[in-house]
C-alpha cells in the first residue's frame, strides 16, 4: 500500500527508501512480481507460518474468520495462505514467456482459472484494503479476496460502503505497508468494527510502532512483541537505502549485525488483542 507520508517520523525515515509506486498502478501484477522478485522479495512466504497460527487460534465454533489485508496490493497474502504457492513460484509464472507476452484481460482470465483450480487450504476468507484501485480490482477479480476497498485512511474518512466492509474483519492484517501509513488508518479501521478484531503487524524495523500501539490501547487493545525473532521483508536496492537504513537502526540503538547489516531488510512481529475484561469478585450464593 502506498500512501502520502503524513507522520513526520516515517517521513524522515522514508527519505532514502527506494520508491515503488510505478509497480500499484499497473492492471496486473506482472510488473510486481518482476520487480520485487528481482529484490528477493520474502515476507510473503515466511509471514504465512504465523499468520497461519494466529488465524488457528482465532477461529471457534468452525466459523471462518474475515481478515482484512490492510495494503494487499494484488492479492500475494491470501494466495499463499490459502493455496500451495509462494510469491517466487508466482514470480516464475508471471516471467514465462507466453505469460509476458499476453494482455491484461488475457491474463486475468487465465488467473481467474488458475487460482480456482487450486484447492484452498486457507483458515480464513480475505477482504483488502489499499489505495491502488487495480490492485484491488484484480485482487478482487480473480478470486483472491472477497471484497476489497480502495481508500487513503491517513487523508480521509471510509465511504458508508467501505466502512461495511471493513466492519467484516475479524483479524487486520499488514506485511509491509505500516511506515506509508500510520496511527490514522487504524484509528478509522477500528471506529468501524461491530466485532475488535486482532491485529497482527508485520513492521520493518527502523519504523517506530509506538504510535500505533497507542493508538490500539484507546480502543482497549494489549500490544505484544514477539522478541528475539525477525522476519526478512526484501534485500535494499541502493546503497544509499541500505546506509540510511543501517544510520536509523543505529539511532534508535538497535543491533543490525546479521540483519540490515547483511544487505537485508528485517521486519518485527507484533499483534494487538483486546484486553481480556477483569473478572467481578463474587460471591457465592446458596439456599
Amino acid at each position: 500500500m502506498r500512501v502520502r507520508i503524513v507522520n513526520q517520523d516515517y517521513g524522515q525515515i522514508n527519505t532514502a527508501k527506494a520508491n515503488f509506486d510505478e509497480i500499484y498502478v499497473m492492471d496486473d501484477p506482472r510488473s510486481y512480481y518482476s520487480v520485487l522478485g528481482g529484490l528477493d522479495y520474502l515476507i510473503p512466504d515466511v509471514a504465512e507460518p504465523v499468520i497461519r497460527q494466529v488465524l488457528a487460534a482465532k477461529t471457534s465454533g468452525g466459523k471462518r474468520p474475515i481478515v482484512l489485508d490492510v495494503g494487499c496490493s494484488y492479492g500475494i497474502n491470501a494466495a499463499v495462505h490459502r493455496f500451495p504457492l509462494t510469491f517466487d513460484k508466482l514470480r516464475r509464472r508471471y516471467a514465462r514467456r507466453e505469460m509476458v507476452e499476453s494482455s491484461s484481460d488475457d491474463l486475468l482470465r487465465l488467473d481467474a482459472n488458475y487460482f480456482a483450480a487450486w484447492p484452498d487450504r486457507g483458515v480464513a476468507g480475505f477482504i483488502g484494503l489499499d489505495v491502488s484501485e487495480p490492485a484491488i480490482r484484480y485482487a478482487k477479480s480473480v478470486g483472491l479476496i472477497l471484497d476489497g476497498v480502495v481508500a487513503d485512511l491517513e487523508e480521509s474518512e471510509l465511504s458508508s460502503d467501505a466502512a461495511r466492509i471493513v466492519s467484516r474483519a475479524d483479524v487486520i492484517l499488514s506485511t509491509g505497508c505500516i511506515g506509508y501509513l500510520g496511527e490514522a488508518t487504524f484509528r478509522r479501521l477500528l471506529a468501524q468494527m461491530k466485532r475488535r478484531p486482532w491485529v497482527i503487524s508485520f513492521v520493518l524495523r527502523m519504523f517506530p510502532f509506538d504510535r500505533i500501539a497507542q493508538a490500539l490501547s484507546d480502543f482497549g487493545y494489549v500490544t505484544e512483541h514477539l522478541d528475539g525473532v525477525s522476519f526478512i521483508q526484501r534485500r535494499f536496492r541502493t546503497r544509499d537505502e541500505f546506509d540510511h537504513t543501517l544510520q536509523t537502526l543505529a539511532a534508535l540503538g538497535k543491533d543490525t549485525q546479521g540483519l540490515e547489516g547483511e544487505g537485508l531488510y528485517h521486519a518485527d512481529f507484533y499483534i494487538s488483542r483486546p484486553a481480556p475484561k477483569k473478572r467481578r469478585n463474587c460471591r457465592s450464593v446458596s439456599s
